[in-house]
């Protein structure tokens, strides 16, 4: 694994661009719509239901975490300057936010590379810390009010 680069360039500009122009592709928007509204997971057996293939959320789920990997993926192989990409990419560490309590479990019952290069992202990075606590805060208190 390389290490994070030192400075971001116009390569990862060009690519923050590119994923930025993915993200507004129709499929995905629905899907990142659909998980970002519904996908509350409050137990483990809760984020089991959506990897099962009947379930509305199926779809939208693999879609989104396919997505979400391969964008922090970038980062963890210093393709991108993780920092960088975290100004405008952090949305899926609102979704390891809701997975995290639950990850260890998941990890081994049902999927040994579950989250890896959000965890990675979460962990090696200082905006990716931040942002996965104030996500996993903002989640915490969304389920207190329910």
């Amino acid at each position: 694994m390389l290490p994070l680069k030192d400075a971001p360039d116009h390569h990862d500009a060009e690519l923050i661009l590119k994923l930025y122009e993915l993200r507004r592709e129709a499929l995905l928007r629905q899907s990142r719509k659909e998980i970002n509204q519904k996908f509350k997971p409050t137990s483990f057996e809760d984020w089991c239901a959506v990897v099962k293939e009947d379930h509305p959320l199926n779809e939208a789920y693999r879609q989104v975490t396919s997505y979400w990997e391969m964008t922090y993926a970038m980062a963890k192989h210093g393709i991108l300057d993780g920092e960088f990409m975290l100004e405008s990419c952090g949305e899926g560490l609102s979704l390891f936010a809701r997975v995290r309590p639950h990850l260890d479990q998941f990890r081994k019952e049902v999927n040994p590379i579950a989250f890896q290069n959000a965890e990675w992202i979460a962990t090696h990075t200082k905006r990716g810390e931040f942002l996965t606590e104030r996500f996993a805060k903002r989640y915490a208190s969304t389920l207190a009010t329910r």
